[in-house]
């Protein structure tokens, strides 16, 4: 699969003809993308060989609280995700969006309720969101991640620590913004889920190395399927985060005075920068997380359970450094939509 091409063309004969209604100005693209935990917009115009964002949204949503006891979206959780989605609604109308795209992952993959879910979106927003396969989820988050691969190191691994999953995807450098995707995988757990399970506003040294354990018994097939260690072992291999847990060990690194993306963005850690700032984390108390500037009140219960993923991840291939990518499947989204439009390379 050659992750720089565009849309398939079915999708992209379907985006341009979703993309009509504001007539016939310079386009402006959205892309939404609707998780476990976040509600996130972008909107961009085109700029030469890339894209500039003029208008952005996000909220923590927690579309699928609760659902480790029971595959139902609560009625609590529609009711928050739906008032942040009228917002996206009402940007993209200010905005005079052209083409859009906005998906679902996790949470109404494995909702009972998701269709009616959805349908309800539909009636109060008026937008149509889209439920995508791991696969494809995997295939875009890549597509926004490009520009940060180092074209002289052959093999990358790529990861997203989510809310409801966690995603692995296993890549071939080609050249400069070109790569292959070789495998991928969904684990089925990620930081609501784990946050639920094992506690997440005060956890206890067993509570961790329980979640520790259980994400590294379920890295170790796809390692071993793959190779990854051996080619890890000759130098092969890169890594690139794309979560919100690696990009809050990136800012609380960078002792930002508010979360800067800018500053996060393609930034590098290394092991024992990402083993302090995770002891130091781990050793401060649920209020102390939540009046940090790059954490805040409604992701301090969430930050030990992504910090326990990442370091199955850390022990599992200890690849000495991993780049911080404050980007994915939002910016895979827009690439799309944009090279589904003829004429952009």
């Amino acid at each position: 699969m050659n992750l720089t091409r565009g849309l398939d063309d079915g999708r992209a004969v379907r985006e341009r003809r979703r993309g009509g209604p504001f007539g016939a100005r310079a386009p402006v693209y959205a892309a939404l993308d609707l998780g476990t935990n976040n509600c996130r917009l972008l909107i961009a115009r085109r700029a030469g060989p890339s894209f500039r964002v003029i208008d952005a949204f996000s909220r923590i949503v927690r579309l699928g609280e609760g659902m480790g006891q029971e595959s139902h979206l609560s009625e609590a959780a529609v009711a928050r995700t739906l008032e942040a989605l009228k917002v996206c609604a009402a940007k993209m109308r200010h905005r005079a969006v052209t083409h859009a795209r906005g998906v679902a992952t996790e949470a109404c993959r494995r909702a009972v309720n998701g269709p009616s879910f959805l349908a309800r979106v539909a009636a109060e927003t008026g937008l149509e969101l889209e439920v995508i396969s791991p696969a494809e989820e995997a295939r875009l988050a890549v597509t926004g991640c490009l520009p940060l691969l180092d074209p002289q190191i052959r093999y990358a691994l790529l990861f997203d620590i989510g809310g409801g999953s966690t995603e692995l995807i296993w890549l071939e450098t080609v050249r400069a913004g070109e790569a292959r995707m070789l495998a991928s995988l969904s684990l089925p757990f990620g930081v609501v889920g784990f946050a639920e399970r094992y506690g997440g506003r005060h956890v206890g040294r067993e509570a961790y190395g329980a979640m520790v354990a259980e994400a590294g018994r379920q890295l170790e097939p796809f390692d071993v399927t793959h190779g990854i260690s051996a080619a890890l072992a000759r130098g092969e291999v890169q890594m690139l985060g794309t979560s919100g847990t690696v990009t809050t060990i990136a800012g609380v690194h960078l002792r930002l005075a508010r979360y800067d993306r800018a500053a996060v963005d393609g930034t590098y850690l290394s092991l024992e920068v990402i083993k302090g700032e995770s002891e130091r984390l781990g050793a401060m108390s649920f209020e102390e997380r939540a009046a940090h500037p790059c954490i805040g009140h409604e992701r301090a219960d969430l930050v030990i359970a992504g910090l326990a993923i990442l370091d199955a991840i850390c022990r599992r291939w200890p690849i000495g450094k991993l780049r911080v990518a404050d980007r994915g499947l939002r910016e895979g989204i827009l690439v799309g939509l944009m090279r589904a439009r003829a004429g952009w390379a």
